[in-house]
């Protein structure tokens, strides 16, 4: 049966990404991010040609054809890198055309579709009920990453929650991942990777942050270790 209860919160987090980008000037889109030396056009490039990329798993679900997320790594870099100095309106454009082709394709799905892996370009497999979801953080970190207004603190508790489940899910399938408990002081939100190491606490959307690899550990704190530790890498 189709699953298409994850695009109601993608659509509104496109919605407010595309708000964003669609304050910014000309002058404003070569402005620094939180990913550097990737400049907001960069970034904004990144979040529609991701779309695009999530669009050739749909079809490699859809049809059974392998179809890779990306040609090759310096194909995708290259693309970023043609679009990156775009005036805002064609960025604007371009992430709105390339979020309803990624809408389509996910109600494009017969129900036996959503059941088919598919291989991510970081070799892992996953549904279309597990790819989906993969949009909303792509958008919401990215929005974060464009260091234009929107922080960690603004995206929805219950994106961000998703969205470290999915990173903790990934880096617990890694042999070499440190011991490590992460725990929020204003959520729910326990994970335990591993067996001891330190615990690392504070705000949901701080542990989202040091956890994608934004923050040092801003806000959190350290119990059984004498600083907050780099976070594991993840992607």
């Amino acid at each position: 049966m189709q699953d298409l209860g994850a695009l109601d919160p993608i659509n509104a987090s496109t919605d407010r990404f595309v708000a964003t980008v669609t304050s910014l000037t000309d002058a404003q889109v070569a402005g620094d991010t939180l990913v550097s030396p990737w400049t907001r056009g960069h970034v904004i490039t990144h979040v529609a040609r991701a779309a695009e990329s999530l669009c050739r798993l749909l079809t490699w679900a859809r049809t059974g054809v392998e179809t890779p997320q990306y040609a090759s790594m310096d194909t995708r870099a290259a693309e970023i890198e043609a679009g990156a100095r775009r005036p805002v309106a064609d960025l604007v454009a371009d992430v709105r055309d390339t979020a309803a082709r990624f809408e389509e394709a996910v109600r494009a799905l017969p129900p036996t579709a959503w059941h088919t892996e598919v291989r991510m370009r970081t070799g892992e497999l996953r549904t279309p009920s597990t790819l989906v979801p993969t949009r909303l953080r792509e958008l919401e970190i990215h929005h974060a990453d464009l260091n234009a207004g929107y922080g960690f603190s603004d995206i929805p508790a219950d994106a961000a929650r998703w969205i470290i489940d999915d990173i903790v899910e990934a880096l617990a399938r890694r042999p070499k991942t440190p011991s490590l408990r992460l725990e929020a002081t204003d959520t729910d939100l326990v994970h335990a990777l591993g067996t001891g190491g330190p615990t690392v606490s504070g705000r949901q959307a701080d542990l989202l942050a040091w956890l994608s690899g934004r923050s040092p550990g801003t806000g959190l704190i350290a119990s059984g270790a004498d600083e907050v530790p780099p976070a594991p890498f993840w992607i």
